[in-house]
């Protein structure tokens, strides 16, 4: 059930940001996961702020440096479906086109599927969680199959988004603005961890707002995936994802960006595993000690140890896939 609210539709960033700043604003971009946390619950509302009409975050761009920019209200389907990044970043492609439903996909932004909250079944049932200002993570000793196996700490949730680990992999950042400016901050460190803190999302401070991604050229060589394995083959979230960046000189792997999705409460960088395949050609006995290096520290819970052999599998196959492309 919906509690009222009001509604601004602001025409510039600046205004935007100054309505944020008032107590109980919320920001509303494609809203279909801010719709589903106040009827959740999860969350109140007194105001949505809504970006709709900022036709400057609607644009893909090229960068000057050959990279790519893409505009933070830019629809999940257009990101998945761009002939520029289909050819230049395709594991974005693969990872955008992997969310949900096609009319998620249709209305959901790149924007908001950063910064979307989890899909803890506690946290957005009802129950004073850890994450909710409580004192318990209740699916620690609760229903927890599908929970982290990684970076648990306090707080077990995973991270829900696909293009999150695909944009790691690629070393993008977003563009940030807020009451005191602008600032960029690389994808890898825009999530926070429980560690941290357990009640956080993001680096985002009261009013800021993500206005841009921004794609660095894409490296000679690179080559780039995202598979997602899932309960149900579609409109489901990651069991276990993994998005590669490698690129190769001759056969052998000169850089490497392995990042895992559904494995942590943020998108999950294995350098583990990327320092097993650097430097090396990727046969069957390299990726399978490659995969069996992103697992060394998982730690399960008591209902997603099939997290660990599935994880495995996963990045095992497409290693192979990957190193047969670039022959």
């Amino acid at each position: 059930m919906l509690t009222n609210f009001g509604y601004i539709r602001v025409g510039s960033l600046d205004e935007a940001v100054k309505c944020l700043g008032e107590k109980g604003a919320r920001l509303h971009a494609g809203g279909t996961d801010l719709l589903g946390c106040l009827r959740d619950e999860v969350f109140e509302a007194e105001t949505l702020v809504s970006i709709s009409r900022l036709r400057g975050l609607q644009r893909i761009r090229e960068a000057e440096n050959g990279g790519l920019l893409i505009g933070a209200l830019v629809s999940i389907s257009r990101v998945a479906g761009d002939p520029l990044i289909q050819k230049r970043y395709p594991g974005l492609a693969q990872a955008a086109s992997g969310v949900a439903s096609p009319q998620l996909r249709n209305q959901g932004t790149i924007g908001g599927n950063l910064c979307q909250k989890p899909r803890c079944w506690y946290y957005r049932g009802e129950f004073h969680c850890l994450r909710k200002g409580g004192d318990t993570c209740f699916a620690f000793a609760g229903e927890n199959m599908f929970h982290c196996i990684l970076g648990g700490d306090r707080c077990y949730i995973v991270h829900p988004s696909d293009t999150a680990p695909a944009l790691v992999a690629l070393d993008a950042e977003v563009r940030i603005k807020g009451p005191n400016g602008g600032r960029t901050v690389p994808v890898e460190t825009f999530h926070v961890p429980p560690s941290q803190d357990p009640q956080r999302d993001t680096v985002l401070e009261p009013g800021e707002i993500v206005t841009e991604v921004v794609l660095p050229p894409p490296p000679a060589g690179q080559v780039g995936s995202y598979r997602k394995v899932r309960a149900r083959r579609s409109w489901d979230f990651a069991l276990a994802g993994v998005a590669l960046a490698l690129s190769f000189e001759d056969d052998r792997v000169s850089r490497a960006r392995i990042v895992l999705s559904g494995a942590a409460p943020v998108p999950w960088r294995s350098r583990e595993a990327e320092k097993v395949i650097t430097g090396k050609r990727i046969d069957a006995e390299v990726a399978a000690r490659a995969a069996r290096a992103a697992m060394e520290d998982a730690r399960p819970l008591d209902q997603n140890g099939y997290k660990i052999p599935l994880f495995q599998g996963v990045i095992e196959e497409e290693l192979l896939v990957a190193a047969g492309r670039a022959a």
